[in-house]
């Protein structure tokens, strides 16, 4: 059968039918934008790239408005697996050997800041997210391990010592599983339910006083104007600055942007309700975990403690036909156990992905900003990078400008290739998987 297409917003920028859109414990109203307004700063997208760069600006006191094409956490916010994984997708192995080792130290020593400030976030706000402690890897072969080893390693060398090896039977007591010959322990890592940390954070924005728009798709941006301007099909923002954090879901209104990253699916399921006593017996640890295939698998327990499983790749943005058809075979081979399952729901969202791995961040035009691209580890690289558009925007622009001169490429092929382009290559990377390399 053929993929459905994605589209970049719901026709009625209602959240897909999601485990967690099911389950959020925020409902807003939304107000969409109409007729002109002005303000200090204006940001595109209320994900977390553009609500964690709200909160930070809104405390120090800026005037802050969002605009959102949907609804807040509409798209990879509030659909991902809910798993705090430090860093990036790109290792510190790959960033030290192409940009050297001070951009490695750099970027080495602020891998789990995104953590921590999603931890300040919850408690300061009180926000009602489910977070919970501890992520782990886990490998398949003995070269995965071999993996693990070398990231441990290098993390230790840029002074990060929070990750501990498992052997077979040590990782049993975490994770009961027969697939895995070993893993490694994250105890820096955590979970939480994506979509009601991101409604959380939105209500922490507003009760700082700003204010977002949702249902407002952007249509276009000016940003070659001294003062930028975002335009709606409803209305317009004029701001003295303007931050685009659309990621995936930016689409085709700001062009300079849309060689810059791909719109790249992957699937989720959730069963029904386990029980304490099955549901302990799987992942006794109650953690979150995945594994380092190169097209990798991820789960963790909900707090109802139903199973939440995701995985699978789509280069391009589209949804698989039947994603419970994809995802249940890897779920049982994870967890024989849970073979015949009964699953409750089943969802597709994109990330968008980089030729590098590395997100990116930088200006166009003198007053407008972006962040994007973090290739399936945005959860904490978005706060982190909302953080360091803040601090360039109150004037810091130290750690900003070392992300922004970090070089980016575009895709080989193309807008129109680069989907069949990045999914031959990862066939390699999938052998390599398969025989243990």
């Amino acid at each position: 059968m053929m993929a459905r297409k994605q589209k970049s917003y719901a026709g009625d920028g209602s959240y897909p039918a999601s485990y967690y859109a099911a389950s959020r414990n925020i409902i807003r109203n939304p107000v969409k934008l109409e007729g002109r307004i002005e303000t200090d700063i204006c940001i595109v997208g209320a994900g977390y790239s553009g609500l964690s760069t709200a909160i930070h600006l809104a405390e120090k006191g800026y005037k802050v408005t969002v605009v959102e094409g949907a609804q807040v956490g509409w798209g990879a916010s509030g659909r991902n697996g809910g798993q705090i994984v430090n860093g990036l997708n790109a290792g510190l192995s790959t960033i030290e050997r192409r940009y050297g080792e001070d951009a490695a130290r750099f970027i080495g020593g602020l891998v789990q800041e995104g953590g921590r400030i999603i931890r300040r976030l919850v408690s300061q706000y009180r926000i009602d997210c489910d977070l919970k402690p501890g992520n782990i890897y886990a490998a398949y072969t003995g070269a995965h391990m071999k993996e693990l080893e070398a990231k441990q390693a290098l993390w230790r060398k840029y002074g990060m010592d929070d990750h501990q090896l498992l052997d077979r039977e040590a990782l049993r007591k975490l994770v009961n599983s027969e697939a895995y010959c070993g893993g490694m322990l994250d105890t820096t890592g955590g979970h939480m339910h994506p979509l009601n940390l991101v409604l959380g954070e939105a209500r922490a924005f507003e009760n700082l006083g700003g204010v977002i728009y949702e249902m407002s798709p952007v249509t276009r941006v000016d940003h070659e104007s001294a003062r930028p301007t975002v335009y709606t099909d409803g209305g317009e923002v004029s701001a003295r600055i303007v931050v685009l954090c659309g990621n995936a879901y930016l689409g085709d209104a700001v062009p300079k942007l849309a060689t810059r990253v791909m719109p790249v699916s992957t699937q989720m399921i959730t069963t029904v309700p386990l029980g304490e006593e099955l549901a302990h017996s799987l992942i006794p640890s109650d953690m979150c975990v995945e594994d380092v295939r190169y097209i990798l698998d991820y789960f963790r327990l909900s707090a109802d403690k139903r199973m939440i499983f995701g995985g699978g790749t789509v280069y391009g943005g589209t949804d698989p036909a039947d994603v419970v058809a994809k995802l249940r075979p890897n779920l049982e081979k994870v967890f024989p156990r849970l073979k015949g399952v009964k699953i409750d729901y089943a969802w597709s969202g994109n990330f968008a992905l980089s030729f590098t791995r590395v997100p990116q961040m930088g200006r166009i035009g003198s007053n407008t900003y972006f962040a994007h691209g973090y290739s399936g580890h945005g959860v904490t690289g978005s706060h982190l990078f909302g953080r360091t558009l803040a601090e360039a925007i109150d004037g810091d622009v130290s750690r900003f400008d070392v992300f922004a001169k970090l070089p980016w490429y575009p895709f080989p092929g193309g807008r129109m290739f680069r989907a069949q382009y990045s999914t031959v290559g990862s066939w390699w990377y999938m052998l390599k998987d398969a025989v243990g390399w």
